[in-house]
């Protein structure tokens, strides 16, 4: 895909890794004085509800490193009380004393008025010699002091590690290196090692903007993505553009940044099967990763999903990555025969088992982000992708009711041609929650946004709005707001009241600057005869064609078949028709006639 753009691409989940496996670096916490213990008491919710013994979160910054500073804002942005030179000392040799490298500043109210921390920050950045700084009013100046104070906890953790990796990377490019981050769009290496936990989603952001692209290209504007790799299955939700969530949660911690609405759960190629105390069959969330891998690449020795499509015939040793990679069915079928012992079943009995309970995880995690966000999947075409996507399509899209399904050209790279696609994308936000000024505001926004981003990127106004009294938003376009609020109200919860007072909570600015798409060649058809294979299909082996891609283009094939791509393998179950368009997208429809 050649492209004109001044920047190398670059998608990482340093940061992703760093906080789940607990590997950021040596982090402290300053607040307001009295409010030390903010991170550890959250907001006592019970995400386990009939738990009575649930394990208690542990923060990613320990009691004795929580400092408090004398000072005060109010909530109207009024300041009572500025720190004392004398204090700022004490705490420099506190936190040198304890040997923080990196530090995030939370004051209460400072989304309001953002001087003391300002001046806190300047005073340890002049002082506190090669300590990574970081302050909310910067990271995220946003309503509610836990879910600000938690974001910027994470963007302290893992910013030394993205600073230091992105440091590293960009010697070797002399272009320099964009990042893909959580909303879908690229910023600069600096403004990145800047807002790290910008980044915590980068890999899986570029998915679903090549998914929405690759689908449009195909005609679908209303799409569920559906990510399979080897560790976990990501799933999104765009109806017509992709779905920004203002806040999410990784591994239990608010992240208060628009992100795209990814969902994640560990049910991906090398999920491991195991039978529970109970005698039930469980399917993840641990994984083989890649090293040792799942037992079929001969290094492990637990059975994975991919061993139980090796078993089943749907991946074949000679076409896996073209045959480039070696693998060892026999190896495959003798982990999945432990399973079946314990189960009391056949070796494809309990290989198709292990499926159908990896599906049933997947499932729910669709359904996380269609019905419980107030869409129907039934409207949507599912978009299947990663390696494994192409083998889980048909039964998901069944379960849920979905008729459609499109799996890319190019499914098993996707994240990677998303990042080709996507535009620079710098979010900005204020809030104003019981303040007057809102264009004010959006104008100050607008300001930093062309000094940021040039005079070549578009402005996207919109604000966080609810009904007075309420203790949750709804973001909707600044145009119009109101009446798009009451209307977005009436679709996620089923009710409006336009009677009712409406308080504006928080603005914010999209800037965006276009990329130079890449042009994509037509798909041309290729003559040839299909390949025949034995493999299990509901509930009994079968022999099935096997085609590639290209010979798809411009005909049809019913299922039962195989499409065999380089990197990735799409299974068309009975009463499915497949046919592949100019693009080179697979089109799967159900009940098609051929």
């Amino acid at each position: 895909f050649p492209t004109r753009r001044s920047s190398d691409l670059h998608g990482s989940t340093v940061a992703t890794n760093a906080l789940l496996e607990r590997k950021g670096a040596r982090t402290g916490f300053v607040t307001t004085a009295g409010f030390e213990d903010l991170i550890h008491i959250g907001r006592q919710n019970r995400e386990q509800l009939y738990n009575l013994t649930p394990a208690p979160r542990v923060p990613l910054v320990p009691r004795g490193l929580c400092f408090g500073v004398s000072e005060r804002t109010f909530y109207d942005g009024t300041v009572q009380r500025i720190p004392e030179p004398g204090e700022l000392t004490r705490l420099l040799q506190r936190l040198q004393r304890a040997g923080v490298e990196s530090l995030a500043i939370c004051f209460l109210h400072s989304y309001q008025n953002a001087q003391n921390e300002a001046l806190v920050d300047h005073f340890l950045e002049k002082n506190f010699e090669h300590a990574y700084i970081c302050r909310s009013s910067d990271v995220s100046p946003e309503f509610r002091e836990f879910e600000r104070a938690s974001t910027t906890v994470i963007n302290a953790y893992v910013g030394p590690l993205i600073d230091h990796y992105l440091s590293q990377l960009g010697a070797g490019w002399p272009r320099g290196v964009a990042i893909m981050q959580s909303n879908g769009g690229l910023m600069s290496a600096a403004q990145a090692r800047r807002h790290a936990v910008r980044t915590v989603l980068s890999g899986p952001a570029g998915g679903v903007i090549g998914a929405v692209d690759m689908a449009r290209r195909s005609g679908f504007t209303r799409i569920l993505g559906f990510d399979m790799g080897g560790t976990s299955t990501d799933v999104s939700l765009c109806d017509h553009q992709p779905r920004i969530a203002m806040e999410s949660a990784i591994d239990g911690f608010p992240v208060r940044v628009p992100m795209l609405d990814i969902h994640t759960v560990g049910a991906g190629g090398g999920s491991i099967a195991r039978v529970d105390a109970g005698g039930l069959l469980k399917v993840g969330p641990e994984s083989a990763g890649a090293d040792p891998g799942p037992a079929c690449y001969g290094t492990g020795g637990q059975a994975t999903v991919t061993d139980a499509h090796v078993v089943l015939g749907r991946i074949a040793a000679e076409q896996f990555l073209g045959g480039g990679m070696k693998i060892l069915p026999e190896r495959a079928a003798q982990a999945v025969d432990r399973i079946a012992t314990q189960l009391s079943l056949s070796r494809e009995q309990a290989a198709a088992g292990m499926i159908r309970v990896a599906n049933a995880n997947m499932e729910r995690a669709i359904r996380a982000v269609s019905m419980e966000r107030g869409y129907d999947p039934r409207d949507f075409a599912l978009v299947a992708f990663g390696g494994g996507g192409g083998l889980h399509a048909c039964e998901l899209a069944a379960e849920l009711g979905v008729r459609t399904i499109i799996v890319p050209r190019y499914a098993e790279c996707l994240s990677a041609l998303g990042m080709l696609l996507a535009d620079r994308v710098r979010d900005y936000a204020a809030g104003v929650l019981g303040r007057t000024d809102a264009d004010e505001r959006f104008r100050a926004l607008e300001k930093e946004a062309r000094a940021e981003c040039g005079r070549k990127a578009q402005l996207e106004r919109s604000a966080d709005l609810r009904y007075a009294g309420q203790s949750y938003e709804l973001t909707v376009p600044w145009e119009d707001a109101q009446a798009r609020f009451h209307a977005e109200h009436q679709r996620v919860y089923g009710y409006s009241t336009p009677s009712k007072p409406v308080e504006v909570v928080t603005v914010r600015v999209r800037a965006r600057v276009l990329a130079v798409k890449p042009a994509l060649q037509p798909m041309r058809r290729v003559q040839g005869k299909p390949g025949q294979r034995t493999l299990w299909v509901e509930g009994r082996w079968r022999e099935v064609s096997v085609l590639r891609r290209e010979q798809l283009v411009g005909r049809k094939t019913n299922g039962p078949a195989l499409i065999a791509d380089y990197g990735a393998t799409t299974l068309v179950m009975p009463g499915w028709v497949a046919s592949a368009d100019k693009t080179g997208n697979l089109i799967l429809r159900l009940g098609g006639k051929s």
